[in-house]
């Protein structure tokens, strides 16, 4: 009875004094979070990828279930199709499970910028669906974007990494991954903030006995390595999925579709602040390219039609 009164006194707290400007405010806290998803999975070396994903989205559900008794929410996750949860699952699972590959196989920044097509993928994808169609917008911010990440395989011209290639492939799997989840997405309707706690348990439970069956359990080395991990769980791999909800539905969409343009370009910043990536002319000219070609096709949707909330990104890393 208790919580039943906790949960009905916060949300009639929070639909007060959630204004519109202020639910854009909580969404782009995702864009901020998810910038920091290479920086903190730098720092979780040497845990392996399943056994990451296993540890942050047990996590990330955690703060699921405590979202779910404040909101009340609990009761319609009955009423979610199996299909919803199982598709979310997976594109979850593996969305991260690539990133997480492809960052111990690849320099950090690199990698993450070819992660980061997946805003310009969606864009492009979009396009092809059923009364959709692709403009020149389009296909010029498609040739921007994949210029920025032809430059990082290239290393700036002076050759090819054999040795991070493999990386670089994981990384585009997981770009390619996750505007394919996005895009799919529009077609299994809208469901309740609390389904991605399902999903981040659902991902948990799976990934812990492919890690006992495929890898080798190996824990941080020290206190900074173990707060990236806590830091992956509590953050990108945790409540920015949840404010990120929040700011799709009852904030400016338009205004957080274009900010999570900048993701990329913030990742980069980051890391070179950090110290993990150094700030070369390469560097910087392949993160403008991907993020310029990203906006640049954005743009170009937006002078066909309104973004509605299943455009653009909904929810993503």
């Amino acid at each position: 009875m208790q919580q039943h009164t906790l949960g009905r006194v916060c949300r009639s707290a929070m639909g007060c004094a959630m204004t519109r400007p202020r639910a854009t405010a909580i969404g782009f806290s995702a864009v901020l979070l998810w910038a920091l998803l290479a920086l903190f999975t730098v720092g979780s070396a040497p845990v392996p990828p399943l056994q990451l994903n296993a540890i942050c989205f047990a996590i990330g559900g955690a703060i699921g279930l405590a979202w779910v008794l404040v909101s009340g929410e609990g009761r319609l996750l009955r009423a979610v199709p199996f299909r919803v949860y199982a598709f979310g699952t997976a594109s979850l699972f593996g969305y991260h499970l690539l990133y997480f590959s492809a960052l111990r196989l690849a320099p950090a920044a690199e990698a993450g910028l070819i992660a980061y097509l997946w805003p310009l993928l969606i864009v492009i994808f979009s396009g092809l669906l059923p009364g959709e169609r692709l403009r020149a917008g389009h296909v010029l911010g498609a040739g921007l974007g994949f210029a920025g990440a032809a430059m990082i395989v290239a290393r700036g011209g002076s050759g090819f990494d054999g040795e991070a290639l493999p990386g670089y492939g994981l990384a585009l799997l997981c770009a390619l991954t996750w505007s394919s989840y996005s895009v799919i997405s529009r077609r299994l309707g809208s469901t309740p903030t609390a389904s991605v706690a399902i999903f981040c348990l659902a991902t948990a439970l799976l990934s812990l006995p492919l890690h006992l069956t495929f890898e080798e359990t190996s824990w941080p080395d020290d206190l900074p390595g173990w707060l990236s991990v806590l830091g992956l769980g509590l953050g990108p791999v945790g409540l920015a999925f949840y404010v990120w909800d929040i700011g799709v539905k009852r904030g400016d969409i338009q205004l957080l579709g274009t900010a999570s343009y900048a993701a990329p370009l913030l990742s980069t910043l980051i890391l070179v602040g950090a110290g993990i990536a150094a700030p070369t002319p390469m560097l910087f000219s392949a993160a403008i390219l991907i993020t310029g070609g990203a906006a640049l096709a954005a743009r170009a949707s937006a002078r066909t039609r309104t973004i509605r909330p299943e455009t653009g990104v909904r929810s993503a890393p």
